[in-house]
């Protein structure tokens, strides 16, 4: 009565075998997961370019005051320091300086700003391994402290009794991309470490501020005390200055042997340790996961 075939060996049945999934916690994605990386980095940069008056233009105008005052003030008469105009001296350092702090604002608001509005899940949750998103805010970090340094160059570009010309590209590239990869770094991991934006401003006060400013922008090194310059010399930030003005004027104001090949091998030893020091403690959770 049963006119259905039996199947006499259900072995032998076209069955699709269940998929099998992986345990909880093992990732899926063993490659440079490159598209989430991207995403991540085009949101950062449209985040600060949505206010880029605030965060691209008015970093651009304050520093160019800068310019104004102090060649006005001190750049009169022909004077002249390391055998350069002092407006040509101070310019790429000005130009840096404002990069780096810039590129520090940057990466210090990226997390900081998601524990305090509840959206850290947004950078914790999506398919990233912790050095992927180290790149991508270092990234976004550096494409930001790029735009003010371009936009300072050009409204120096047309600045009377400035010379912005660039005699080493080379070094201006990696010195520029140097020295706004540390202040990331040390952004970012300021953005774990703080709790509210008073700790981030306290930092940029104490901590970032002083070392920019102490570090050979609107003076030459090698023409203070002998216990001055070990001090300007333990600066990471009078390297990434140092390296930066040499890209511009030719010249350095060091005594130190080899100068440019010291500043960058700094400017690399310090970002390879304040790069792994990002990676354990966002890999670490510390004040980030429950």
């Amino acid at each position: 009565m049963n006119d259905q075939p039996k199947i006499s060996n259900p072995d032998s049945a076209n069955i699709r075998p269940v998929p099998a999934f992986a345990e909880p916690g093992i990732p899926h994605i063993r490659a440079l997961n490159v598209p989430a990386m991207q995403a991540l980095y085009v949101k950062e940069v449209r985040r600060f370019f949505k206010v880029q008056l605030q965060t691209i233009w008015a970093p651009a105008i304050t520093t160019l005051l800068f310019l104004v005052i102090f060649t006005v003030a001190l750049g009169g008469a022909g004077r002249t320091v390391i055998g350069v105009p002092f407006a040509d001296f101070i310019a790429p350092g000005l130009i840096m300086m404002a990069m780096l702090q810039n590129s520090f604002a940057n990466s210090s608001f990226s997390l900081l700003v998601g524990k305090i509005q509840g959206t850290i899940v947004d950078y914790l949750m999506p398919p990233l391994a912790v050095g992927e998103l180290v790149i991508a805010l270092i990234g976004a970090a550096i494409t930001r402290a790029i735009l003010v340094g371009f936009a300072l160059w050009i409204a120096m570009l047309f600045w009377p009794g400035v010379d912005v010309g660039v005699n080493h590209l080379w070094a201006v590239g990696v010195f520029g991309v140097l020295g706004a990869m540390m202040l990331g770094f040390l952004g970012l991991i300021t953005s774990v470490w703080a709790e509210k934006f008073d700790h981030a401003a306290a930092v940029t006060n104490f901590v970032v501020t002083p070392l920019a400013l102490l570090s050979g922008t609107f003076y030459s090194v090698d023409l203070l005390a002998p216990w001055f310059q070990g001090i300007a010399h333990a600066n990471p930030v009078y390297y990434a200055i140092m390296g930066f003005r040499y890209g511009f004027i030719g010249t350095v104001d060091a005594t130190i042997a080899n100068p440019v090949l010291t500043a960058l091998l700094v400017l690399v030893a310090v970002n390879v340790v304040l790069g792994y020091a990002t990676y354990r403690l966002l890999a670490s959770g510390w004040k980030l996961k429950a």
